[in-house]
């Protein structure tokens, strides 16, 4: 997974769109309305996009661990 944070350039597009939205004549409450139904699945994508990013790239097994543990030989 990539590390890089675009969020500068999503905030970018974001302004692009809306600008473009209202110079085509869409009036700002249907903006306001498509704003507020896709902020929760935007927020979650995002969320959930940071939680499980570290994990993978460094080859973290936690199966590995508990064989590990399994497998001592008793202290003689």
């Amino acid at each position: 997974m990539n590390s890089n944070k675009n969020y500068g350039l999503y905030a970018i597009a974001l302004a692009i769109a809306l600008v473009g939205a209202l110079a085509l004549g869409v009036p700002i409450g249907t903006l306001a309305v498509l704003l507020v139904v896709f902020a929760c699945p935007l927020m979650m994508f995002f969320m959930m996009r940071g939680m499980h990013g570290g994990d993978e790239m460094h080859g973290h097994d936690d199966m590995a661990e508990k064989r590990d543990a399994h497998n001592h030989k008793p202290f003689r």
